[in-house]
């Protein structure tokens, strides 16, 4: 595949482009499909396994340049098909694929090869788009950090120390670095909003029975939604366009068809927000100071939308967080829903779950939950019912609730806590994820904004069954108006098919009595590794006592961010990783360094870190 892309023709510079501007340059013949193959897959070669290191993608498309020649021929024939054709896009891989192993990210599951595609992953075909690859998910998609047995830990391109969210997370990561056009992913309790909300992307988790399932390794089946998602409002209904609809195979969507509309593209329309009544649902936004971060970033999004004509309502669910908590059917459901699909399947490695743990084909992290819902009733189990009922009643309630203050949509935000680091203690975040699959009402992931660190957060839109259409036309304008969209710093534009080198500069710091500190540095702009190889040399009787890296504050000194060298030393070296402020602050020429000795320990000199032009 690597050679075949080398020999694809000129690289096109996919970053950021959405499928209309794709669509738009294969139809001048700017580009061809299978040039559009070779910059996604070179996109991926320097960033998924070579600098951010975002470990996002599982499997590779073989034929995808094949697919690419032949879609090429077909729109010189006949012309194109609609606004998939010949555009790559990225499955999480836990959707059968024909042409690809379907693991679920457990190695138990490396090899197992389904005889047909996913119905939804079918129609992406039909409409002409290139299934590019399979991305990571956390494994069996049972958690929210996207960590598994055959892939381990994937990254998020704003910060690769941290997880990009999960089930769907190798899609969020993949998706907001560009390594396809869009992609589809799988929500059973926040699997796609999650990482949307962390890559800053816009996801759906849509009415339960609007898309199928069918083809896709469940979680569970009262639960499970599969949907797309994409960097613009208009790619996701465009995504939706290609794989909503009535599927045999899964009796949920049976009368489907009879909601959907001709084009959720064309619903959308600008100047929605005006006058549309959002319910604030301050039951689900939580008050800790931790929270404090992700609460600034939504109130900022909370004004934009006043601005823009919404009528914003407070409203409150008592009783719906403890409703939420006994209304979960996963641990009840998953055990013989997966043994089911396996046994759908030819010649499955393995029959069940029972038999992964027997050979120790998992991960640890997920060695408690599975080994518990290993040992659980099933849906025979008393507490399955209690679940249903729980649910009854928080659709009841929910439903209740936009018609008695008659709200077009319920917002609260996805989580308001940063992601988590990879490896860290807090291996997930308390989230909304709930409110959605315990009442099978869609939720649309909005990208909201970013903190000073340069994280993203995100919020929900909840409506009415079937309610997509609208739901898809207030992003539409919130994205019109808000602009949310940023590019991760890690994945930049390609130069001349590679990432961008690394920067090496100088900075050199002169004491006033006499000699000083030079620094060389390194700086790596798709890591965020700044090295510092420090010198101090002339200072005669005088010693250092530190240099130190500063942040300015009001162009005046400001607080240290790292010793570069310490005390009894006259040669060191130091390494850090700037989060989006400090990179921020240093392509504006704000950080300096400074020297301190013991004859000067007020600071006897400093210089200005100053990035040298391409």
């Amino acid at each position: 595949m690597a050679g075949d892309a080398a020999t694809a023709g000129p690289v096109f510079d996919v970053a950021e482009r959405s499928i209309d501007d794709l669509q738009a340059a294969l139809g001048i013949g700017k580009v061809t499909s299978r040039q559009l193959v070779a910059a996604y897959l070179a996109r991926i070669a320097a960033y998924d396994q070579r600098g951010p290191r975002l470990n996002s993608i599982v499997t590779l498309n073989s034929r995808a340049l094949a697919e690419a020649d032949a879609l090429d021929r077909e729109r010189t024939a006949k012309g194109p098909r609609g606004p998939l054709h010949g555009i790559p896009v990225l499955v999480k891989d836990n959707y059968n694929t024909a042409d690809m192993p379907t693991s679920g990210g457990t190695l138990a599951l490396a090899t197992l090869q389904p005889a047909t595609d996913a119905f939804q992953v079918a129609r992406l075909r039909a409409a002409g788009a290139i299934i590019l690859g399979k991305t990571t998910l956390h494994e069996l998609a049972a958690g929210v950090i996207t960590v598994a047995s055959l892939s381990g830990a994937s990254r998020n391109p704003y910060d690769p120390a941290r997880s990009p969210g999960g089930s769907s997370g190798g899609t969020g990561a993949a998706i907001a670095a560009s390594f396809a056009a869009a992609g589809m992913g799988s929500d059973t309790c926040g699997s796609i909003r999650i990482p949307s909300a962390y890559q800053n992307l816009f996801g759906l988790r849509a009415t339960r029975g609007l898309s199928s399932r069918s083809g896709v390794i469940p979680l569970s089946e009262t639960q499970d939604v599969a949907g797309p998602l994409a960097r613009s409002v208009i790619d996701l209904a465009i995504m939706l366009d290609a794989t909503v609809g009535e599927d045999p195979h899964d009796a949920s969507t049976r009368g489907a068809g009879a909601h959907l509309p001709a084009s959720y593209r064309d619903s959308l329309r600008p100047g929605a927000l005006q006058g549309a009544r959002i319910g604030v649902l301050r039951t689900l936004f939580a008050t800790t100071p931790e929270d404090g971060e992700g609460q600034a970033v939504v109130d900022r999004a909370l004004a934009t939308l006043r601005a823009e004509g919404a009528v914003l309502v407070d409203v409150e669910m008592p009783g719906i967080i403890d409703t939420l908590a006994d209304a979960a059917v996963i641990p009840f459901e998953f055990k013989e829903d997966f043994a089911a699909y396996l046994a759908q399947q030819p010649n499955p490695p393995v029959a069940d779950l029972d038999a992964i743990l027997a050979a120790g084909l998992h991960h640890d992290l997920l060695d408690t939950r599975f080994r518990e819902r290993n040992v659980e009733g099933g849906r025979s189990a008393p507490g399955y019912q209690a679940a249903l009922a729980a649910r009854a009643k928080a659709k009841a309630a929910t439903e209740a609730l936009l018609a008695d203050q008659k709200l077009d949509a319920l917002l609260y935000p996805t989580v308001l806590l940063r992601p988590p680091l990879i490896g860290g203690d807090n291996i997930a975040n308390p989230n909304n994820c709930r409110l959605s699959p315990s009442t099978g009402l869609p939720a649309l992931a909005i990208p909201a904004g970013f903190s000073p660190r340069g994280l993203p957060f995100g919020i929900e839109l909840l409506g009415p069954a079937f309610s997509e259409p609208r739901l898809l036309a207030l992003a539409y304008g919130w994205e019109m108006a808000a602009q949310p969209r940023q590019a991760p710093f890690s994945t930049p534009p390609l130069v001349n098919g590679e990432a961008p080198q690394a920067l090496v500069f100088t900075t050199r710091i002169a004491a006033d009595a006499g000699g000083g500190a030079t620094i060389n540095w390194r700086y790596d702009p798709v890591t965020a590794h700044l090295v510092a190889a420090v010198t101090v040399a002339g200072l005669g009787k005088d010693t250092p006592v530190a240099v130190t890296l500063h942040r300015r504050f009001k162009d005046g000194p400001g607080p240290v961010l790292a010793p570069l060298l310490v005390a009894g030393q006259s040669q060191g070296q130091a390494e850090l990783v700037l989060d989006g402020r400090d990179r921020a602050d240093l392509a504006a020429g704000r950080l300096y360094a400074a020297l301190y000795t013991r004859a000067v320990p007020l600071g006897a000199g400093q210089g200005t870190l100053v990035l040298p032009t391409r």
